[in-house]
């Protein structure tokens, strides 16, 4: 008899949390590195690169993580940045998120970026080079209208809400202040 899927996943502190999430099937190389999270309760899986790869000053490589998966129905990976990496050493998803669809069952390659325009960086097999995150999205039936409902926005688009100072505070009755 199959055993049962488990319903509990640790947390950070310890304590055990109900999950209902379905299985993320990985199948790894020889030699990879299966994704990890760094505590129980992150939402990214680091993915580590399984090849040694030097990323030229301002250049860019396709880095294999020697891993395949199988996303559950439903689901999007996102293949994001890994925050340290960028902050620390200009490393960075080109085009991040990478989008990794459900019926996808090839290699897992991450577009990498150095954005230091001095020096190259040196990955090396096993090194954690960004981050898998598995959401829902929805995949809505395409509709060709004639007109679109109207907006307070409207076709307001880019630097419509202002520039990059401060935010401004709402007015109205949810505004608290002290006084």
């Amino acid at each position: 008899m199959p055993a049962e899927p488990d319903t509990q996943t640790a947390v950070a502190d310890g304590a055990p949390a109900p999950t209902d999430a379905p299985p993320l099937r990985i199948r790894p190389a020889p030699g990879a590195s299966m994704p990890s999270r760094a505590h129980a309760d992150d939402a990214g899986l680091d993915l580590a690169s399984a090849e040694d790869v030097e990323i030229p000053a301002g250049g860019r490589a396709l880095v294999d993580t020697g891993i395949s998966l199988a996303l559950p129905p439903g689901t999007v990976g996102l293949v994001c940045p890994r925050s340290g990496l960028a902050a620390k050493h200009g490393v960075t998803v080109l085009n991040g998120p990478g989008i990794v669809d459900a019926g996808y069952r090839g290699p897992i390659k991450v577009s990498l970026h150095n954005t230091d325009l001095a020096e190259a960086f040196t990955l090396r097999a096993g090194d954690r080079i960004a981050q898998l995150v598995v959401v829902p999205f929805l995949a809505p039936v395409l509709q060709e209208v004639d007109d679109l409902d109207t907006t307070a926005r409207a076709a307001s688009g880019f630097g419509s809400s202002g520039g990059f100072g401060a935010a401004s505070a709402p007015a109205g009755p949810d505004l608290i202040t002290e006084g």
